[in-house]
């Protein structure tokens, strides 16, 4: 955990100089992690000057926010110099450009290094930002987060006076801000309950609200895995806060939620809990957490969702349609899996009654009843193929998620398996039954191994001939290579041929006659066009246990919604406190993210001063999508709004 020491100042942890607004916007995003068009595109919503809005009959003003807020996973897959400057600073510094005397190698051991003529923070009025980690971010042990985000200063336009993976502002109209640290644990270490205990003790009014940020939202986390972490978080909300939070927000699932609670006679510790992570992530579904309503004994609704409890259970059904595209890598192992499982059953010899039956429900018939006969044969007597099942087997029941009992693990498991291995006996019965129909046709295994080295000599000596015996001369010039190579090369590309002439050769003499070099040729030829044909089989197979798994079952929400590498629905979620005290929240989204972008002559061809920072330039982002009709200003809508209201004191 992120430790600070006993000497530790509360100045390196607690910063009031937004306390005196009269009133104050600021922003929050979480899970920027994959970067490119996603995150740059709300990156670019974030630089705005102002963003108009319409929302029904009313026109909505927001202006660009003092104070960003991000909730760790800042880039993916792990934390390195590499995925932070590329995913992470990139896309923001594009939307909203450093300033001229920033250099990137410089490390600031000395924080807040105020620009010159600013004497204190309080004077600074630039857009500011304060990040946590996530569990992405704890993967080095914090290394790479301290070093870009404690010890550097500037996040592309936006200044940085932060010092510590966590933190406590203090707002305006008795507003505060806990940033977390939930590190690997889920929870806080005892340094940091020390300080936040402490500071509400010496700092927190009676009347004040807070607002905890926190990477990972324990509230749907917990109640999905069953489980119950955050113990030290508890605590700090429940017992020392005692009903001052009012807001408690995260990220890590990349989707937007709101759950308000219910008004009853119970005490409640916190109002509205909130998971924004379309901050540049890989979408998550909200259908599979519908069914939450109850935490710390307080009942709540849902309010709002992005995507729409609808639109993300038919987003799940791309796993059937589109997860070959997506993750055409998997065709390599899925078909090798499947030539394992179906190894020992090749070849099929007795094929007659197959093709002996003369309607269609007969040859149906007798196919499927050879498919179970295989399976039969499969489990009493080939090692090879059975063990392979076996190990499928253990796979698939690790692969279900621990939240469900074992013997529904086991049952799950057992129907995965059982339909792959069945899509993998039908695949090869239905490669043996075509071999044998083009075997009875004539238009396989009529010249041995050699057809179409034969078939090349025939067109050969009709349409080239030879008066002069060139070819018989380069034949003994050669030693006889001239000929061997052109036909052991047009044998190797005849698969079909080979596979049909060593067929027969199996069936009529067994496979004792064939010799360990004609087995290692005849397999390769059967696994070449398996695995063809199995690649599109086992991916479909797949895709559709990942469709009934999160849309019937509620499981895999992370496998199913990252195998489709969704960018699009992104969004943030901008905060006013008002003259009055109370808290406006907006949550602003793109559904589309654009994929082509351009040089915005806007940006190019405003007048820039020497020195000047980006944030009071009128058109800070470098970048517009190509059409104009998709870039996100265009596009971006507001998905919930609501008012927290401040806490009146009693008269």
């Amino acid at each position: 955990m992120s430790r600070v020491q006993d000497g530790t100042q509360h100045e390196d942890l607690l910063y009031n100089h937004f306390s005196d607004k009269d009133d104050m916007w600021f922003d929050f995003i979480a899970d920027t992690g994959d970067g490119g068009n996603s995150t740059y595109s709300v990156a670019r919503l974030l630089a705005q000057p102002v963003i108009w809005l319409r929302s029904g009959d009313k026109e909505f003003t927001l202006p660009r926010g003092d104070l960003l807020l991000i909730g760790g996973d800042l880039a993916y897959p792990n934390p390195s110099a590499f995925t932070y400057e590329k995913r992470f600073f990139r896309p923001f510094e594009y939307a909203l450009q450093p300033p001229p005397w920033y250099k990137e190698e410089h490390v600031a051991v000395d924080k807040p290094e105020l620009p010159c003529g600013v004497t204190e923070i309080k004077q600074y009025d630039g857009p500011q930002c304060f990040i946590i980690p996530g569990n992405h971010d704890w993967f080095d042990g914090l290394q790479t987060f301290m070093r870009y985000i404690c010890h550097k200063s500037w996040f592309g336009g936006w200044f940085m006076p932060q010092k510590k993976s966590y933190f406590a502002l203090q707002l305006p109209k008795g507003w505060w801000v806990f940033g977390l640290d939930l590190a690997l644990h889920c929870d806080i270490d005892v340094y940091q309950f020390k300080f936040f205990s402490e500071l509400i003790k010496e700092k927190v009014g009676e009347n004040d609200s807070v607002i905890i940020m926190t990477h990972e939202p324990n509230w749907l986390l917990d109640w999905y895995w069953n489980d119950k972490t955050g113990k030290n978080v508890s605590y700090l909300i429940c017992d020392c806060l005692k009903g001052r939070c009012k807001l408690w927000m995260a990220g890590d699932i990349h989707h937007y939620m709101r759950h308000s609670y219910v008004p009853s006679d119970k005490p409640v510790y916190v109002q509205h809990l909130l998971v924004n992570g379309c901050g540049g992530a890989f979408l998550h579904p909200t259908h599979v957490f519908s069914n939450f309503n109850k935490f710390y004994g307080i009942s709540y609704e849902s309010k709002a969702a992005y995507p729409s409890f609808d639109d993300s259970s038919r987003i799940a059904l791309g796993n059937i349609l589109k997860f070959r595209k997506k993750n055409w890598q998997f065709d390599f192992i899925g078909g090798i899996i499947y030539f394992i499982l179906a190894f020992s059953m090749f070849p099929q010899c007795k094929l007659d009654h197959i093709l002996r039956d003369e309607t269609f429900s007969g040859h149906l018939r007798s196919f499927f009843g050879t498919v179970w006969d295989a399976l039969m044969h499969l489990l009493g007597h080939s090692y090879v193929s059975s063990a392979g099942a076996m190990l499928l087997l253990i796979t698939a029941f690790t692969f279900v998620p621990s939240k469900i009992s074992r013997k529904r693990r086991v049952i799950i498991g057992i129907l995965h398996v059982s339909a792959h291995l069945a899509a993998a006996l039908i695949l090869m019965l239905l490669l043996e039954v075509g071999i044998e129909i083009c075997i009875r046709h004539k238009l396989l295994a009529t010249s041995g191994y050699h057809t179409l080295y034969e078939w090349y000599r025939s067109v050969e000596s009709k349409h080239f001939p030879d008066p002069t015996g060139l070819r018989v001369r380069i034949e003994q010039w050669t030693f006889g290579l001239y000929p061997a190579c052109i036909k052991y090369l047009m044998s190797a590309f005849d698969v079909p041929e080979v596979m049909a002439v060593t067929r027969n050769n199996i069936c009529k003499n067994g496979m004792e006659s064939l010799s360990r070099r004609g087995a290692v040729i005849y397999y390769a030829s059967v696994f070449l066009y398996f695995w063809v044909f199995s690649t599109p089989v086992v991916s479909l197979v797949f895709g559709s246990y990942l469709y009934i798994s999160i849309n019937w079952l509620h499981l895999h929400f992370d496998e199913a919604f990252s195998s489709l590498r969704i960018a699009n629905y992104k969004a943030f979620t901008r905060f006013h406190i008002n003259s009055d005290g109370d808290l406006e929240v907006f949550t602003l989204a793109v559904d589309k993210v654009p994929k082509k972008w351009k040089l915005d002559p806007r940006w190019e061809g405003e007048p820039r001063q020497l020195q000047q920072p980006s944030h009071l330039r009128k058109f800070p982002s470098k970048w517009r999508a190509v059409s104009s009709q998709q870039d996100p200003l265009n596009t971006v809508r507001i998905v919930d709004q609501f008012v927290i209201p401040q806490t009146r004191k009693n008269p």
